[in-house]
Formats: C-alpha cells, sequence, structure tokens
C-alpha cells in the first residue's frame, strides 16, 4: 500500500505530508457542504505551508474544482440558473484578464480591500441591488476569479453577493457552489494555457477531490439538520473569520513593504 501511496503521489511532498492533504481536503469540504465557504480559504493556508509556491494556486485550483463539482451535484436542484449565468459571464472576463497580466498586484492592499468589503456587507446596510441584484453576480464573478488567480482562493467576494440575495440556506450553498465552480473551470482553463504541468500532481489531485467529496457527503447531512437560524449565525461567523484573516495577512504585507 505505501508503494502505492509513493507511485500516485508527488515526489516534491512526503507521504505524511500528501495524506495530512488528503485529510484536510476531507475537513475543509465538509466545512463548506455545512455553512457555505470557508474551506477554500482554509484549504489554500494549509497547502500553502506544505507545498512550492509554484504549484499552490493551480493545484488547489483542481481541487476545489472537484470539491464545488460534487457540492454543486448534490444541491444542483437549489441553483438558480439566472445567478450562475451572469457569474459564468464575469468569472470568464476575470480568468482572461487574470491570465494577462504580467505585473505583480498590490497583493497586501487588494486583501485589506477585500476583508473591508465583506464585513461591510454582513455587518453593515445590505446594499440595495433592487432588480440588478441577480446581474451584480456578474461583477463578483469578474473580480473572484481575477484574484483567485493570484490568491487562490476569494470566495468571500460572490459569498458577500449571494447573501444580499435573500436565500435560504440550501439556496445560498447550492448557488455558492455553482458559482465557485464555475471560477475554478475558467482558472485552471487560464493555467493550462499559461503552461502549468498538472500531471505530476495528478495523483495528489484525484484523492484530494475523493476525500473532499466524501467531505461534501457528511457536510451535506449536517446541512439538512441545521435550523436556518443556525445556518445564518454560523455563515456571519465564518465571513467574519475570513475578512479579518485577510485584514491580518492584508496588514502584514503592507508593514513588510
Amino acid at each position: 500500500m505505501t508503494d502505492l501511496f509513493h507511485w500516485l503521489l508527488p515526489d516534491q511532498l512526503s507521504l505524511a505530508v500528501s495524506l495530512f492533504l488528503i485529510a484536510a481536503s476531507f475537513v475543509t469540504s465538509a466545512l463548506t457542504a455545512a455553512v457555505g465557504l470557508g474551506g477554500g480559504i482554509a484549504l489554500i493556508a494549509v497547502m500553502a505551508n506544505l507545498m512550492p509556491g509554484a504549484a499552490l494556486v493551480p493545484v488547489h485550483g483542481v481541487v476545489q474544482f472537484g470539491s464545488n463539482a460534487g457540492r454543486a451535484l448534490v444541491q444542483w436542484r437549489h441553483v438558480d440558473r439566472v445567478i450562475w449565468l451572469w457569474f459564468a459571464v464575469g468569472a470568464a472576463l476575470g480568468a482572461a484578464l487574470g491570465g494577462a497580466i504580467a505585473v505583480n498586484l498590490p497583493d497586501g492592499w487588494l486583501r485589506v480591500g477585500i476583508g473591508c468589503f465583506v464585513i461591510w456587507v454582513i455587518w453593515g446596510r445590505p446594499p440595495r441591488l433592487g432588480h440588478m441584484a441577480r446581474q451584480a453576480m456578474g461583477i463578483a464573478g469578474f473580480l473572484s476569479t481575477l484574484l483567485s488567480m493570484f490568491f487562490g482562493a476569494a470566495g468571500p467576494i460572490g459569498g458577500s453577493v449571494l447573501a444580499t440575495l435573500g436565500l435560504t440556506r440550501h439556496q445560498f450553498v447550492a448557488n455558492q457552489a455553482a458559482t465557485a465552480l464555475t471560477m475554478h473551470i475558467f482558472k485552471v482553463l487560464a493555467f493550462g494555457a499559461l503552461g502549468f504541468a498538472f500531471a505530476p500532481w495528478a495523483g495528489l489531485i484525484i484523492l484530494m477531490i475523493i476525500s473532499g467529496f466524501i467531505g461534501t457527503l457528511a457536510g451535506s447531512r449536517l446541512l439538512g439538520r441545521m435550523r436556518e437560524e443556525t445556518f445564518r449565525k454560523g455563515f456571519r461567523l465564518v465571513m467574519t473569520l475570513l475578512a479579518l484573516n485577510l485584514l491580518w495577512q492584508g496588514t502584514a504585507r503592507i508593514l513588510a513593504g
């Protein structure tokens, strides 16, 4: 069995690290399925401490593609096709622009800006989008996909806009999964076009996707048993923690110059 794992898993990582990442995919997928989001950022935070930087965002993108595909499949009947379509248009443009940019973005300031935006939407007065509410997902798709090309996980942007649409917990989780899936599809296509070699990481990616799908099933069962009020409190808590984490990371990078 050990020889099989050594054959499947990348040479750049030890067996223990690879198995830990597979377990982390299960836990973070369960978190996202139960609360709506948070797993993607939690997973890339773990991966960033264990993987080579050059492979981090592309591998994370494929794993999240598989995780969100499983979650979207389980919750597909709750997906709003109009929300998905507007997000997909924005995501395509965001991936195209992100893949074309050859300069370093002001990482710290972008993280601080996203963190402030999330806190404003969650704890401030919700924006009055009126009949343009679903169309606003196009902007969310553009921004989240563009930024995820550099930072790996930008789910709070789409999640913040979805939070203003008055969705139930099942609708929120389903639409978050469908939009995140779309974002990662375009991102993976862009990295492939840029020449990233996915083959050496294929075994780890497949095992992380499988464990993530099992985590999605476990988290979806918890979602079905959760009261609406409990879900909304959990969502606010997760979003706030994500925003504070972004603010902390951004401030640290700004101060570091």
